[in-house]
């Protein structure tokens, strides 16, 4: 049996996973919506389905069994609710809110139902984050030093605090989420960061860079550097330190160095179409065991990122 997929969003992420689910034998893409028609029309065309420009119509009128949600931060409204007022499974791309209030509703809801849920935190289903949590084995952490240092988005929205959540929220939380997957919870932050890099750009509110101090429950301690000023030196991922080694993950690698020897390991899956067939298989199934991370996940890295946030523009210490 195939699971009939409904798209809420057409967008560049939404296309990444229609591109992925294409190649999927449970995923039958039937619908597909956008506040944009022409971008749903043309989805529609490439996969076959129905456009919409109105998700309640979609969802009132296609039987689906799962749906993507793909909208920019601030465009989360009533698309989860309702989805799952319908028993539809929903997977979410993250950030899945831009305030604990409604992340928490959407949740509750989800809970209430036992759905099967998703958010996009592909880099848990890389294979070398795999090979990470092998390599890393019982031997404690000292410290974790991660980034996204890179160019800004170009999409309008992205540069509006109130619109993306700024860098950490939007971008960087793959890197927050990734270190509390491999590290566990977090129980206090501490940021802090500067403006005034990019006073060409109109209609940009959100942080140049920034620095997060991180304290987890088991007494390992952080650091993951934002920046979206950069033109050039782009880097991003997450190195562990222990007293004999360092594992370092990176988009495509994994690196591993000790005294003997430095170990470098490609990426040698997709992680993106890991994520969707791990989710088809749980919708199928109503087993979710095997999803790496389901809404409530997700939420508890909303939770370190606006936290991460509030301490930057507050200037203190939050405690989680």
């Amino acid at each position: 049996m195939t699971v009939k997929i409904g798209f809420v969003g057409t967008g560049g992420i939404a296309n990444h996973h229609m591109r992925n689910l294409a190649e999927i034998p449970e995923a039958e893409m039937v619908a597909f919506c956008d506040i944009a028609e022409e971008k749903a029309l043309s989805a529609a065309t490439t996969y076959g389905g129905k456009a919409y420009t109105n998700y309640a119509d979609m969802y009132a009128e296609e039987a689906l069994d799962a749906v993507y949600i793909c909208v920019p931060p601030f465009a989360h409204q009533q698309q989860e609710l309702a989805a799952i007022e319908r028993d539809i499974a929903i997977f979410v791309e993250k950030p899945v809110a831009t305030t604990m209030a409604l992340a928490k509703k959407i949740e509750a809801a989800l809970l209430a139902k036992n759905l099967v849920s998703a958010v996009g935190y592909h880099w848990r289903y890389m294979d070398t984050t795999e090979r990470a949590i092998k390599q890393l084995g019982a031997q404690p952490v000292g410290l974790a030093l991660g980034s996204w240092m890179g160019g800004m988005p170009e999409v309008a929205w992205w540069r509006v605090l109130g619109q993306s959540g700024g860098q950490i929220v939007e971008q960087t939380t793959h890197i927050f989420d990734l270190a509390r997957h491999l590290l566990g919870e977090i129980e206090s932050v501490h940021a802090t960061a500067r403006t005034g890099l990019m006073h060409d750009v109109e209609n940009y509110d959100v942080h140049d860079a920034s620095i997060t101090n991180l304290r987890f429950k088991s007494g390992i301690i952080a650091s993951i550097t934002s920046a979206c000023m950069l033109s050039a030196g782009n880097q991003v991922g997450l190195d562990l330190y222990q007293r004999d080694q360092v594992v370092r993950l990176a988009h495509r690698t994994l690196t591993i160095d000790s005294a003997e020897a430095s170990e470098v390991f490609e990426l040698g899956n997709n992680p993106t179409r890991a994520e969707d067939r791990t989710f088809l298989l749980a919708v199928q199934s109503g087993d979710a065991s095997a999803i790496r991370c389901d809404y409530s996940e997700a939420v508890k890295t909303l939770e370190v990122t606006l936290a991460a946030t509030q301490s930057a523009i507050e200037e203190r210490i939050i405690t989680l």
